[in-house]
């Protein structure tokens, strides 16, 4: 084994477990603040949200805008709006749905990366936005993909990068079904946080 590829794994597991940590405190943050909110001042989604709490689409359409545009608004917001029913099913079918979103919008992602790779638009938002990310690109490959499926590191603008550089479809589409296990799991947490 390279020494190379002997210093890959521990840069690996130290990249995941990074991003892996800093998205379980921004979840505690979330949720301690939801539940502080609800319980200290009676605090609902109902009245931040009016009208559109009671409208599924609209909020499915405005989380896919929030996914494509780098992830604006965080996807756990939308869970806590899944919550609103108060049944467990109805909730796994809300959380499933914005996992399904949240994959699209990477697969989105990916082809405007693929797109748009030349213009000038492109140039810009790699400068500003996502192009700190490719030298985590160079180092881990589609790696950074699983990592950005798992974490909250803006999951559509790394799959723009991905597929501006002609990177597999088919593993972009493999790697970034993580994304699927990161709805479950903080699904999860905050479904028992609202019942705590």
């Amino acid at each position: 084994m390279s020494t190379k590829s002997q210093n890959e794994l521990p840069d690996r597991s130290k990249f995941l477990l990074k991003n892996l940590l800093r998205g379980f405190m921004w979840l505690a943050v979330i949720v301690v603040g939801f539940i502080y909110l609800r319980n200290n001042y009676d605090f609902t989604l109902e009245t931040v949200l009016g009208p559109v709490y009671d409208q599924p689409t609209i909020v499915y359409l405005v989380f896919l805008a929030s996914e494509a545009i780098f992830g604006i608004i965080p996807p756990e917001f939308f869970m806590i709006w899944s919550l609103r029913s108060g049944e467990l099913s109805l909730y796994i079918q809300n959380v499933l749905a914005l996992s399904a979103i949240s994959y699209v919008s990477g697969i989105i992602g990916f082809g405007i990366g693929a797109y748009l790779k030349n213009t000038r638009f492109y140039r810009m938002m790699k400068v500003r936005v996502f192009g700190k990310f490719e030298k985590h690109l160079n180092n881990y490959g589609g790696f950074l993909v699983i990592v950005a499926a798992l974490t909250p590191l803006p999951f559509s603008g790394i799959a723009m990068l991905v597929g501006s550089v002609h990177y597999s479809f088919k593993k972009y589409l493999w790697f970034s079904l993580f994304r699927f296990l990161r709805f479950v799991a903080y699904g999860f947490v905050i479904w028992e946080a609202n019942v705590f």
